[in-house]
This record gives structure tokens, C-alpha cells and sequence, in this order.
């Protein structure tokens, strides 16, 4: 079955429900999510209206003011808006046989500015007739390269939004299978989606966002220290960022001493105004397994929790390599980005075959360096060595290259650290804790030490 033929029964099966009755609002791509209805039949059954407000004059008189018109905050407005609308409108005469909803989108498709096509898309359903709504609301990054052709993926996946809000609630994971249905992660990418109200009581919308990870469905999920999913750019926007990769399992008192030292130097050496860099604790679901298993979501929950107990944010990804990361946030910023790896960790970063599915050492190098990214390197010490990127020889093909980025400051090490124990890693506490060594409640940050009592987690 085609993909529009899927979407054309999804939406004849919507105008077939006699009791799903709502309104359709879209700015930005045409009323491509409308059209499929039209085109499906019996449309008069489910579109009460449809509205496209293109002008922002009429748009802030219908909706009310917003800081941005592709906006999690304006596609808020809209179907809050239009819902009460609908049930002021028709709660008489259909309210009591009728589960009403409201969808809206709001898009920046094809741009000249080089900026990457996204939008905001929600609805505000009745799960029963007149029961309270429930609210879905996502964010999608637009991958099509024509202007046409997004707005046919607009379309297909607002149809798939209505049809899972109505028939796919009752699991995260077909509501999200379902978004994605006649497309894919290379035409578009979601890496938001906000359950709200009661027909969502009982889901966490950052396990929903790891669930899109884990599924190839977004690149990474951003949790800021409350443990709610943020958009990449919203926090990053034009923002010097400074980010450590780690397990962070658990977070220790090294990791926060080493992004701190680097946070200092970048402030040392930034322009007199300039924003203060932003900090970022990153983990991969690719570099973590446990036997032959992966870790659960849970257990990276638990994480981005005692890590936002410090007031970190955290980024949950699929990235296997340090370039991954840097071109993922620069998406959102052209400011400094500092990677912070440690000593030891130059020897893979120089691995030629780490690079054998990406186009060679050369090409991943080149694609991780550009003129304002640095990678920080912070020492590696033992009883008899301490390493750091004066002290690293790459193998002989390399030498020159090397010595290109450490004499031109891609490549520095990071200032005061030399009385840190860089050797205490997390492996390290979690056999003290599971061997009942107190000494490893010294090692880690004490809202971190209480969360792992509390919970018993890393034993």
C-alpha cells in the first residue's frame, strides 16, 4: 500500500467516526493536512472549519500576541483557541455525542536563510464526548529538500497525528510508530512529543523521547535539570556551548570539576559581552551496553536525573562519533563549541578505524574541526603516567595533522587541572558501592549520593 493510500484511509476512517467532530488551523504549508480529509470523503462529517492565518496581523487577532509564529507557544494558542471556540459554538447541539478536537500547525517550510525547515503541530481531543481534553503536541525538524515535498510530509504526518491521537493512545509506542507511518527519519525528524491530560496520566514525556531515540526517529533528546524535553534550538540558539560525552553512570565530582575548568578557560578567552558558554553533559544510547544487552531507558532516565540535580542539562543521542555532536548543535549555534574529552580519549579519536564507515580519518576530522570548535583535553593520571595532548603521538600517517590542530588551538588542554584525580571514572564507584565501600559516597556530588540511596540504583 502506498503511502498516500495509507493516509487516505486513515482519513476516510476518521470521516467515517460520526462522534469525531473538530477544526483545522495551518499556517506555513498550505492546508495540506485539511486537503486529505476533503479528498478522503464524507469530510462534512469531521471538518467543522478550516482556517489558514497566514497574515500575522489577522494571526495575533484571532490567537493573541506571540514571541515567534513557528512556536511551541503560538501552536499552544491556536488549539486552545479553536477548541473553546468549538465547544462554545456547538456544545448545545453536538456535545453530548460528539469527541471534539482542534489541529493546528504552524511551519517554516523551504527557506532562503539557510536555516532548516520545522514546525509545530498539535491537537486537543475529547478522549470521550464532553470528557476533559487531552493535548499531543510535537516538533518536527522537515528533512525534503523541495518545498512541495515537505508539504506533502507535513500532510501525511498531521493525518497521522489525528488518527493516533484518536486510535493509537492507549501506547506511546503506536502513537509514535503510527506518526511515522508512509514517512521516514530521512524525510523527517520529531524530537518532541508532549502527552498532556488525563488520557496521559500515566506517561512520562521524557521516556517518549527516548523511545524516539532509541527508534531512529530523532538524532537526540535535550532534558533540562526539571527532566523536561526541550527543543535543541530554543536553548542553544546563537550560544557558546561547552559538552562532555560520558556515561555519567553515575555523574562523579571529576566530571563536574572538568567542564567547570573548561567553562573558565572559554570565559578567560571570550570577547568582553559575549554570552556565557552554555554547559552539556551528552551520552549516547550507541556506547552503552551491559553484557550483551543495552541499558534500559529507565536506567538513562535515572542519569539525566541526578545529573539535572546539579543543574545540568543533558542530551540523550545516537551519536557514535564526536563530529556527530558538533554538527548536531551546530544547527542551533555558530558560537564557540568546546568538546571536552580526556587524554586517553585522543588515541580513538586519532583511530583510523573508527572512521571506515564515515569516509576515512580525514573526512571525520575535517567534518569535527571547523574555526570555532576546540576539542579540550583533560589529563589522564595514574601512579606512573600522566597523559595529555602534549604528551599524545599519533600513528605516523597522522604526526603532521596533529601537530596542525594542537599548534593552531584546536586542540588544548585544559588549564588547572593538575591536582585532579582524572583516574576515578564512574566503573570505579559503582564496584565501591556494590562492594558497601562508603568512600564512594566521596566521589560523586551529594544530591547525586542521595538520589542513588534513595533508589538503590548502580548497586
Amino acid at each position: 500500500m502506498s503511502s498516500l493510500e495509507s493516509v487516505r484511509q486513515k482519513a476516510l476512517a476518521l470521516n467515517s467516526d460520526d462522534r469525531i467532530y473538530g477544526t483545522f488551523a495551518e499556517i506555513g504549508a498550505g492546508q495540506e493536512v485539511a486537503r486529505h480529509f476533503f479528498q478522503a470523503g464524507r469530510a462534512s462529517k469531521t471538518v467543522a472549519k478550516t482556517i489558514s492565518a497566514y497574515d500575522m496581523t489577522f494571526s495575533d487577532s484571532i490567537y493573541g500576541k506571540s514571541s515567534r509564529y513557528v512556536s511551541e507557544e503560538r501552536v499552544r494558542q491556536m488549539v486552545a483557541y479553536e477548541f473553546d471556540l468549538l465547544n462554545e459554538r456547538l456544545q448545545d447541539s453536538r456535545g453530548q455525542s460528539s469527541r471534539f478536537f482542534s489541529f493546528a500547525d504552524t511551519v517554516s517550510t523551504s527557506t532562503r536563510n539557510g536555516s532548516i525547515p520545522h514546525g509545530w503541530m498539535g491537537i486537543r481531543f475529547h478522549g470521550e464526548p464532553g470528557s476533559p481534553a487531552n493535548d499531543i503536541i510535537i516538533h518536527v525538524k522537515i528533512k525534503d529538500p523541495g518545498r512541495l515535498q515537505q508539504q506533502e510530509a507535513l500532510g501525511v504526518l498531521g493525518v497521522n497525528l489525528v488518527y493516533a491521537a484518536f486510535f493509537k493512545s492507549d501506547s506511546t509506542e503506536d502513537l509514535i510508530d503510527t506518526l511515522f507511518e508512509g514517512l521516514s527519519p530521512r524525510r523527517i525528524e520529531i524530537d518532541i512529543v508532549r502527552l498532556e491530560g488525563p488520557l496521559f496520566k500515566d506517561k512520562d514525556n521524557a521516556m517518549v523521547a527516548l523511545q524516539l531515540v532509541r527508534k531512529g526517529y530523532s538524532q537526540a533528546a535535550l532534558i533540562n535539570p526539571k527532566g523536561e524535553v526541550m527543543q535543541v534550538t530554543d536553548c542553544f540558539f546563537n550560544k557558546p556551548i561547552i559538552v562532555q560525552r560520558g556515561t555519567f553512570r553515575p555523574i562523579t565530582n571529576i566530571n563536574l570539576e572538568i567542564i567547570s575548568k573548561g567553562t573558565d578557560q572559554i570565559n578567560k578567552e571570550k570577547e568582553p559581552g559575549a554570552l556565557e558558554p552554555f554547559p552539556l553533559l551528552e551520552m549516547s544510547l550507541r556506547h552503552d551496553v551491559h553484557g550483551d544487552k543495552k541499558f534500559s531507558l529507565d536506567d538513562y532516565l535515572f542519569r539525566a536525573k541526578t545529573i539535572g540535580a546539579v543543574g545540568y542539562y543533558t542530551l540523550i543521542s545516537n551519536f557514535d562519533l564526536f563530529y556527530q555532536v558538533k554538527n548536531y548543535l551546530r544547527e542551533s549555534t555558530n558560537k564557540k563549541v568546546a568538546i571536552v574529552v580526556g587524554a586517553s580519549q585522543l588515541e580513538m579519536i586519532f583511530n583510523e578505524d573508527f572512521y571506515k564507515d564515515h569516509g576515512g580519518v580525514f573526512k571525520a576530522l575535517g567534518n569535527l574541526f571547523d574555526e570555532n570548535t576546540q576539542v579540550f583535553v583533560f589529563p589522564f593520571k595514574d601512579d606512573k603516567i600522566c597523559l595529555t595532548s602534549k604528551s599524545f603521538n599519533p600513528n605516523l600517517p597522522l604526526v603532521h595533522l596533529y601537530k596542525h590542530l594542537t599548534g593552531n588551538q584546536y586542540i588544548v588542554d585544559i588549564a588547572g587541572c593538575d591536582d585532579l584525580d582524572t583516574s576515578i571514572h564512574s566503573k570505579e564507584v559503582r564496584s565501591l558501592l556494590r562492594a558497601g565501600n562508603k568512600h564512594w559516597m566521596e566521589l560523586v556530588p551529594q544530591p547525586v549520593c542521595d538520589l542513588i540511596i534513595k533508589h538503590n540504583y548502580f548497586s
